[in-house]
């Protein structure tokens, strides 16, 4: 073969490697266009609180007393009362100013975390909110007087709420599962069971315990991202 044939052969080989690389780059960049933006979720971290019924209500704070409102929360409708109880369980370790929530409830439900559970000295199980049957005993202390519930409390599952428009905008449902990593934490997590509750009225959040949030480094208002 000449030399002019074999630059001629070698030339080919080289515009014919460029052009499948600038297929590959271009490949790539239509992938990277067209992945979905990331489903980023708000925190909120849930420290140990109480929702009362009325009739435990008439016991702890006297008959007919009705809820004062401290501060709104972050869902519309509910808030943060200036009522608090005190929590006692079978170790006698009690848990004081433990914030009630409202509205007022068709069911008191107490929600603490593991560590909480350790202290008092009950078996709370992990459960969705309104989920009771065959949860741990508890009693509560107000100024008024003091009621022990046979079942009530849980250590809440960590859930997200969010509208109808999110959950269709992700293909997601009410009560889904997915799983949720952090994104700026220095203790990188994967939380996985992560509960979806869809409504109208809800904002989009996640809630966690303390627990939860202490073992990844999170503090409200950062975000998780839901793979």
């Amino acid at each position: 073969m000449s030399t002019a044939a074999l630059i001629e052969l070698i030339t080919r080989e080289v515009l014919a490697e460029l052009k499948e690389r600038r297929g590959k780059t271009a490949g790539a960049n239509t992938v990277a266009h067209s992945t979905p933006a990331a489903k980023r979720v708000p925190v909120a971290v849930s420290a140990r609180h109480v929702h009362l019924a009325q009739p435990e209500i008439d016991i702890l704070f006297g008959p007919g007393y009705q809820l004062t409102k401290r501060n709104d929360l972050y869902q519309p409708g509910e808030f943060a009362a200036n009522e608090v109880v005190t929590l006692v369980g079978p170790k006698l370790r009690p848990l004081t100013s433990v914030r009630i929530l409202g509205p007022v409830r068709d069911r008191t439900q107490v929600e603490i975390s593991r560590t909480d559970a350790i202290i008092l000295g009950i078996p709370a199980p992990v459960r969705r909110s309104g989920d009771l049957a065959g949860s741990a005993p508890i009693t509560l202390v107000g100024p008024k007087g003091s009621v022990t519930l046979p079942e009530g409390a849980i250590i809440a599952n960590r859930h997200i709420h969010m509208s109808p428009v999110e959950a269709e905008k992700w293909g997601l449902k009410d009560n889904d599962e997915v799983t949720v990593r952090t994104i700026k934490s220095d203790r990188p997590t994967i939380f996985g069971g992560v509960q979806v509750r869809v409504s109208p009225k809800f904002k989009l959040v996640m809630h966690i315990d303390t627990d939860d949030a202490n073992a990844a480094g999170l503090q409200c208002n950062d975000e998780v991202e839901i793979r």
